[in-house]
Parts: C-alpha cells; structure tokens; sequence
C-alpha cells in the first residue's frame, strides 16, 4: 500500500489520541528512518530515548530472532532464566536490591507507589498515603501516575485522580523538606533530570539532599529513571552522576532498546513492600511482566552498550552535541532565549539527553521534520535531542545544520 493508502486507512480505524505527522515508518536503520514513499529521515529522538541502539542494530536483531525461535512467554507462575539473569545484571550496574519486572515505564511506577505504600504498613505500621512530587514532572498516562505528574495539562478531564498528592518545585529542597517534616508522605518520586518538564538539569546537591531528607523522615525516596537511565546521561543511571543511591529506582523506555518492558529495582529493605506473605494474596503482578524476549533483549542491550563503550561515546559526543546547541543559542537569539526568564538556560541537558529553548519550538519541529530531521518537544518551548546512544558525529553535524536552517527559516522570523 502507499502512505496515502495507509494514512487514509488509520484516519478510519485508530482512535485519535495521538497528533500523528502524517508519515508511515517503515524500515529504519541506525538513526536513519525511511518512510513508506521511502523518504529518508535523520533520527534524533530514537522512539523518545527508547531506540538506544538505533534501528535494526544487527546484535540485538539477532537475539530478539534467536529467543523467539526459543521462548517468548512462560508466565511468572514459574522461573524464567533470562529474567533472574537481566535481574542479577541491572543490581550490579545500579546497587545492592531486587528486581520486579514489567511493560512500561507508567507499570514501573505504579508498581514503585505500591510499594511505597505498603512498605509504610507493613514496616513501619504508619498510614502514610501522601506522595510528594514535582511540578513540571512527568511519570506516565495511568490513573496514578498521571495524577502525580505535575502537569495539570495531563490531569484534566479525568475526573478524581490518585491522591492525597503533593507537588513541591524542582531543585528546592526547602520545600522538600516542608512537604516531609509532618511524616505523612509515604514516597517522594523525583527525576534525576526533568524530561518532559523541558530538559531540566538540578542543582548539585539536590539529590543528595533529598536522599538526606527521605532518610530521616523515613520516607521511600523513588528515581524515575524511566527516560534518564540505561546510559542516556553517559552513566549507567542519572542519579549516579550526583553519588547518591535511591530506595527505589524505575527504568523502562531504552531498557530493551524498542521491546516493551519496565523495571523496579528495589533495596532490600524497601523491596519488603512488594514480598507476598504465606498464605496471602500476591500484592503485585504482570503478565508479561520479564518475559524470556523482553529480558533477552535488555540483556542484549546492556552488553552491547558495555562492548562498544557507549557511555564514554555518550559522554564524549554530548558534549559536542551540547557545545554545537549552545553556539545555535548565540547564532539565533531571538529565536533561542527570548522572551524567557533571565535565568533559562538556552542550551541544556547531560549526555544524550539533550534540550534547546526556541520560543518557537512546535513551528521549529515541524520545518525540522520537513527537512529531514526528526526531533521531539520536551515542555512547550524545548526542543529535544535523545538520538541513539551509538550516534555517529556525522549525524550530530547533519542534525545541527538542519537545525539552524530551521531556526533561520522560522525561529527569527
């Protein structure tokens, strides 16, 4: 079929929650795509930081092939191998704990609040429901985590959402600390960088201080790594960049480089909050939570992010890739910065995770994608880097001149 054939057959069939531009993916390579009129398409979004290897990395092709040729799904009724391995392997990149598998990155959190809330029961017998949050956070689509993400625009018209609910600003950790004096708070759920609020690195400091402040207040302080971890940020996981470890840490998206899955590693102490108890119902479940081709996959993943050294390349080309934003920054300031608060910064990020405040952004995008070039939003005003881990400096080159004649052609206007 053509794309105008595919387009016209979507537009009959699928529900219109999405804003779709009209194009049909159909093969992809690296960080090339290639559309079903066979336009060609520089990709430096990666499925929004999932593709961590680019497409059709022929590593993990091969071994999604080979473990579907062998098993995909038991049920974790029983023991699956590849499971308890990918487990083993995620606690000794991240800290001591224990592993609960999933789909997503919303699963990944509404599993971690579970645990929050049945941890403050079961150790500390306290009724402690609140969960403290940021504002301009985001942490999923499901009734819960859309309630705890502090975006209004994703909570409205939903009707009565999780709660009690508390949002404090990002990087003030006085009010952290106000939201958990009274005891009441059962977790505190932070991203080591805001991904969707717009790119936002925190202060140093912030994480540590947070992880003083759940520790003596004795609340269960959780990282949605679900966009940061897995070498996005040129460490294995964000919050590794600051030294400090988190009770309960949250992963998805690149995990598995495209396949669906979500993680919670736990410490311990706080994994007690989803232990079953003889004789009683089991407190949380996935049906296709770690099965055999999710975790081989990840397993994939991770070996081949270690082989070739991906988190020094993530390091050593985001930082050229934040040095050429920044100097797109200075090219075009009427389009990168005005208007704005004198404290924004125009060029931001860590790694591979990268943002670019234009006042124009969605206009920018669009030409963007005219051009060839893929790129994402990240708030109303960013515009987001998050291509491969595996990306070449050609592309970053290529990516860049298209930017800037973008930003010439719309952000100055």
């Amino acid at each position: 079929m053509t794309q105008e054939e595919l387009l016209a057959r979507a537009e009959a069939v699928l529900i219109k929650n999405y804003r779709q531009a009209p194009i049909v993916m159909a093969r992809g390579k690296g960080c090339e795509l290639w559309d079903a009129a066979g336009r060609r398409f520089l990709d430096m979004t990666a499925g929004i930081a999932v593709c961590c290897l680019g497409h059709a990395h022929p590593r993990l092709t091969a071994a999604i092939a080979a473990q579907a040729g062998k098993l995909v799904h038991v049920s974790n009724l029983y023991f699956v191998e590849e499971q308890i391995l990918l487990a083993e392997e995620l606690v000794r990149r991240s800290f001591p704990g224990r592993a609960f598998f999933c789909n997503s990155g919303a699963e990944a959190n509404e599993a971690a609040l579970k645990l929050a809330r049945r941890y403050q029961r079961v150790v500390n017998h306290a009724e402690r429901n609140v969960v403290v949050s940021t504002l301009d956070s985001f942490h999923g689509r499901s009734f819960a985590t859309v309630a705890i993400t502090g975006q209004e625009k994703y909570r409205q018209e939903f009707g009565p959402l999780l709660d009690p609910v508390r949002y404090v600003p990002f990087d003030d950790l006085a009010a952290a600390e106000r939201a958990l004096t009274g005891r009441e708070a059962c977790a505190f759920i932070v991203e080591p960088i805001q991904a969707e609020g717009g790119i936002i690195v925190p202060s140093p400091g912030y994480l540590r201080g947070l992880r003083e402040l759940a520790t003596a207040t004795g609340t269960v302080l959780i990282f949605d790594e679900v966009q940061t971890g897995v070498g996005r940020t040129g460490k294995w996981f964000a919050h590794q960049h600051d030294g400090v470890v988190p009770d309960v840490m949250t992963l998805a998206k690149g995990l598995a480089g495209g396949v669906p899955i979500g993680a919670v590693i736990a410490s311990e102490a706080a994994a007690v909050g989803l232990a079953n108890k003889p004789g009683g119902a089991v407190p949380h479940a996935s049906t296709f939570g770690g099965n055999p081709l999710a975790c081989h996959a990840a397993r994939t993943v991770l070996a081949v992010i270690e082989d070739e050294r991906l988190l020094d390349h993530c390091t050593d080309i985001g930082e050229h890739l934040g040095r050429a934003l920044a100097h797109l920054a200075e090219r075009h300031p009427t389009a990168c910065g005005a208007r704005l608060p004198a404290t924004a910064v125009e060029a931001r990020g860590r790694g591979l995770l990268r943002g670019l405040v234009v006042k124009r952004a969605a206009e920018v995008n669009t030409r963007c994608r005219e051009l060839g070039l893929l790129l994402s939003l990240a708030g109303a005003n960013v515009i987001r880097f998050a291509p491969a881990l595996n990306v070449e400096r050609a592309h970053i080159v290529e990516a860049i001149g298209i930017l800037d004649r973008a930003l010439a052609e719309v952000g100055d206007a």
